[in-house]
């Protein structure tokens, strides 16, 4: 049986997903802000809205590697939580954050997201992922929740992690080549995150 607090937020959740709504901070701005060697950190969603998105994945229960995946992780893709939430990711990320992402790089041009998913880190579960790069134009990362330990997101090359950032806090930098990254071991806790691959130039 299902108590009137749990309907009611399960509706209020559902009216955030399908209509995007509580996703912009009140302290949002166009600020670019380098944290390392070509890699920049922006706010993006706010807290709330980060837990919202935490709460649909876990409903949906699909946290698996796939298959194809040459660095798995436990994750689930916004279009499986939602295609409408996917849809309105995508235009978020080229009307709101692509024009930041030029100030960075001007020559750059928005074809959508080629993927965007949720990742979890848990101890017993997938509690690392090794290094790698991705394949994109660019890659971001948001930071969905706190309360753990470990589980950072390290860049070795350029001496940078995301341990600093605030949920809901983007990071973003160049896929391929020059920015191999990974999850440090999960010490603790449950750790979530969003990860954005943005489509290659189209040719």
């Amino acid at each position: 049986m299902i108590c009137h607090d749990e309907r009611v937020t399960s509706f209020s959740d559902l009216q955030q997903i399908l209509g995007y709504q509580g996703v912009v901070p009140d302290d949002d701005t166009d600020e670019l802000i380098e944290i390392g060697n070509e890699m920049y950190r922006t706010t993006f969603w706010t807290p709330a809205f980060c837990a919202t998105v935490i709460r649909a994945a876990e409903a949906i229960g699909a946290f698996e590697p796939q298959a194809d995946d040459p660095v798995p992780g436990h994750e689930v893709s916004l279009a499986v939580i939602s295609p409408a939430l996917f849809e309105h990711l995508q235009h978020d990320v080229g009307l709101r954050l692509w024009p930041r992402f030029r100030q960075a790089w001007p020559y750059i041009d928005y074809y959508g997201i080629r993927d965007a998913f949720v990742i979890k880190y848990e101890l017993g579960g997938q509690e690392s992922l090794r290094i790698h790069h991705d394949v994109a134009q660019v890659s971001a990362s948001v930071k969905l929740n706190d309360g753990y330990t470990g589980g950072e997101l390290d860049f070795p090359r350029q001496g940078v992690t995301n341990a600093e950032l605030a949920v809901g806090d983007l990071v973003v930098w160049p896929s391929l080549v020059t920015h191999p990254h990974q999850s440090t071991q999960l010490l603790s806790g449950v750790k979530y995150s969003l990860t954005l691959w943005l489509e290659l130039p189209q040719v």
